[in-house]
């Protein structure tokens, strides 16, 4: 008994040393969560596009996406049948580079530019040039040449950018014009322009995808050492520096040892707190993410600081978690919803109707649609391979000029087919809306989609 009790009394004496050890370095638990959230988004951007070079493609040449995906694709989630990609990442150190988009009043499009930090720093594009096409000049952060005539230059803040673009696509049929609009979307160095303006772009040889697939980069990010996520963070600083209105979380990040090209050097109990702030800091995020989200009519729209954060670095680092690379809500905003109009989960045992009336049309100044998913957020396979309708489509309006969408998985009878998104019988799904180019009416929240009627 005895014995028993010097044990007990050993581990209370040793937890209030551990305790009073963890409240001397609380800072580093506290600034450690902050500065986790505050680095997270660099460091997937980081993750991305080293898996991005073993997967895709390398650094500097454009990928061109030639046709959607389907219900088999499990690459991305909450993939589109909208637009077809031109992406890539680009090194800015081996730049200055031209970017040309072709005149183009064909499509809508847009060809949106993030720095490292995930924040869109340029969007060239149908919203921003009209139809008459663009030459850019894309220089680096400490890039001190002349911009040459004809070339208008663009200042990459970071020396890692990622382009994401979108040419708006209106089905499989429309899928040779739209690979000619790609095409015409050209990415060189300069000395090459200079050399030959005309000349085409320059492809690696002898690239192949790695064998087998690398670990997916959300899963890189949760399996990462702390130490090795600061170290990480750190060194990336030196090139992609931080905006001007985050002098203040540097100070802070430098209270806990983090500087630019720097690994921490941390004793073990610092090490310890840091890592109990991450913790922290993704246990509150997961919390939040389970939170009823503010809805209207069952509806949640995404943030307006989306692709554009500031200093909202919480903001920033969720949508690094959930959907890295969104765009500006001025080139597309994506309503969605798993809800019907009286709060219950979505469910392909029921029929619903999406009803517009007339003249509530989704406000937009380029085109709309609303996708299905499945619960597991991709593609819900159907015998049309429908995923997505919207009014590039052949809808059936009513008399009274409004607009019915049924989503069901039985086909409705008739004319109706013409409006029918299949969903699965048995299983739950969510609706996601897409507004391209939207009108200030649906970026101010005056005007939001309609509540998922369930039809009886």
């Amino acid at each position: 008994m005895r014995d028993t009790k010097r044990i007990l009394l050993g581990l209370l004496i040793a937890l209030l040393l551990l305790g009073g050890a963890l409240y001397a370095k609380r800072d580093y638990i506290l600034l450690g969560a902050e500065a986790y959230l505050f680095g997270y988004p660099l460091v997937i951007m980081d993750v991305t596009r080293s898996n991005s070079a073993l997967t895709i493609g390398p650094e500097n040449q454009l990928r061109r996406v030639r046709q959607f995906p389907d219900a088999n694709f499990r690459e991305v989630v909450r993939p589109n049948a909208d637009t077809l990609y031109t992406s890539g990442f680009i090194d800015m150190a081996q730049g200055p580079w031209v970017f040309e988009i072709p005149a183009n009043a064909q499509r809508y499009e847009v060809m949106p530019f993030m720095d490292a930090w995930t924040n869109v720093f340029a969007a060239p594009g149908t919203r921003t040039l009209g139809a008459a096409g663009a030459r850019l000049l894309l220089a680096g952060p400490g890039w001190q040449g002349s911009t040459p005539m004809g070339l208008t230059l663009v200042r990459a803040p970071t020396q890692m950018v990622w382009l994401i673009g979108r040419t708006q696509t209106n089905g499989v049929a429309d899928y040779p014009l739209v690979h000619r609009l790609q095409d015409g979307i050209r990415l060189r160095s300069l000395s090459d322009w200079q050399a030959d303006p005309g000349a085409a772009e320059k492809v690696s040889a002898g690239w192949r995808a790695a064998p087998g697939r690398p670990m997916p980069p959300l899963e890189q990010m949760r399996s990462m050492t702390t130490e090795t996520f600061f170290s990480r963070f750190s060194m990336l600083l030196v090139n992609n520096p931080p905006a001007a209105a985050d002098g203040a979380m540097l100070l802070k990040l430098e209270r806990i040892g983090l500087k630019a090209g720097q690994p921490p050097q941390w004793g073990v109990l610092q090490r310890w707190c840091v890592a109990l702030g991450r913790w922290i800091a993704d246990f509150k995020v997961a919390s939040e993410l389970k939170k009823p989200p503010a809805l209207v009519r069952g509806w949640q729209t995404p943030p307006a600081t989306l692709g554009n954060y500031g200093t909202d670095y919480n903001t920033r680092a969720v949508v690094a978690m959930i959907g890295l690379g969104a765009n500006l809500p001025a080139d597309a905003m994506y309503p969605n919803t798993r809800i019907d109009a009286n709060g219950q989960a979505l469910d392909g045992s029921q029929r619903y109707r999406l009803h517009f009336r007339a003249g509530e049309l989704p406000p937009v100044n380029a085109f709309w649609s609303v996708t299905a998913y499945g619960a597991d957020d991709f593609f819900i396979d159907n015998p049309l391979q429908r995923f997505a309708l919207g009014d590039r489509d052949p809808l059936l309006f009513n008399a009274d000029g409004s607009l019915d969408l049924l989503v069901q998985a039985a086909p409705p009878q008739g004319d109706m087919m013409r409006n029918w998104l299949p969903v699965k019988s048995g299983q739950a799904f969510l609706l996601n809306a897409r507004l391209y180019w939207p009108k200030a009416t649906a970026i101010k929240g005056q005007w939001g989609m309609p509540a998922v009627e369930r039809v009886d």
